[in-house]
């Protein structure tokens, strides 16, 4: 059924990885702290529950085997961008999550993608790749090398447009900003994250974008995953629930309070394979 304003849910695919072996015991963001305990149990429900809920609009979920040894292995946005059914693989900034982008390549080769690309420069995948229906958007300043957004560009034959963070809260370009309608150009993005010139040209790409405020975006709110109708987002970010439903959209409030111990929410767990 359509929403408000006539907008439709695409079916998607997604790819997660459970977080079995999920734990903060090193910090390589602002939101990680090995002093404070992680409840796996809660996780994990908490992760069914994402999972369940995608299944329960209609979506596919492909599921990763997670690894004894990578406990960030559950933020499975990371480890590829999928457009067009080629495959950019990961190159990661730290030693403690590298293993991750072969894990990540292993699941691709063997579900038969042979468009796969080994990167040669860092970029965390979809950490930092945002895919609209014009461009993809690549964030850089913490992780991503500027580099990747040229070798990127070349895989995917699309126009990658550059965006530098500036607040290491906002360390990924997918905890800054977030794709509501991939077939529009349609986002919503949080302006204190980017750089002037960044957030310049932002309001010229996405003159009618969703802008989140300070809280919303702290409590990760633009780490969000939209269908084009509905938008699943962390509960906490609660001042996006009737911005998003003026626009006709659907937001379904999510708690993963655990994962975001380490720094991600309902995108970081989320992979989409873009046929």
């Amino acid at each position: 059924m359509p929403g408000l304003l006539g907008r439709r849910a695409t079916p998607r695919r997604y790819l997660m990885c459970s977080p079995a072996h999920f734990k903060v015991t090193y910090s390589i963001n602002p939101w990680m702290d090995p002093a404070k305990p992680v409840d796996v149990p809660l996780a994990v429900a908490q992760w069914e529950d994402l999972r369940d809920r995608y299944r329960s609009l209609g979506h596919t979920v492909e599921e990763l085997v997670p690894r004894a040894g990578l406990p960030d292995m559950v933020y499975a946005a990371n480890g590829a961008t999928v457009v067009d059914g080629r495959v950019l693989g990961a190159r990661f900034a730290y030693a403690e999550r590298e293993a991750e982008a072969e894990a990540h390549l292993d699941w691709f080769r063997a579900h038969d993608y042979d468009e796969i690309h080994e990167p040669l420069h860092i970029n965390e995948g979809e950490g930092d790749f945002a895919v609209t229906a014009s461009y993809v958007l690549a964030g850089r300043g913490f992780r991503a090398s500027p580099l990747s957004h040229g070798e990127a560009q070349e895989f995917f034959g699309r126009p990658v447009i550059g965006l530098d963070l500036v607040d290491p809260r906002y360390y990924h370009l997918d905890t800054a900003l977030a794709v509501l309608d991939d077939a529009a150009d349609e986002v919503m993005y949080y302006p204190g994250a980017f750089s002037p010139g960044s957030r310049a040209v932002l309001e010229r790409l996405f003159p009618d974008a969703l802008i989140a405020t300070e809280a919303d975006a702290a409590a990760l709110g633009l780490n969000a995953v939209s269908d084009g109708l509905n938008v699943l987002l962390p509960q906490a970010a609660w001042g996006l629930l009737d911005p998003l439903r003026e626009r006709g959209f659907t937001p379904v409030a999510m708690d993963l309070s655990e994962l975001l111990k380490g720094g991600g929410s309902v995108k970081c767990c989320t992979q989409e394979l873009r046929p």
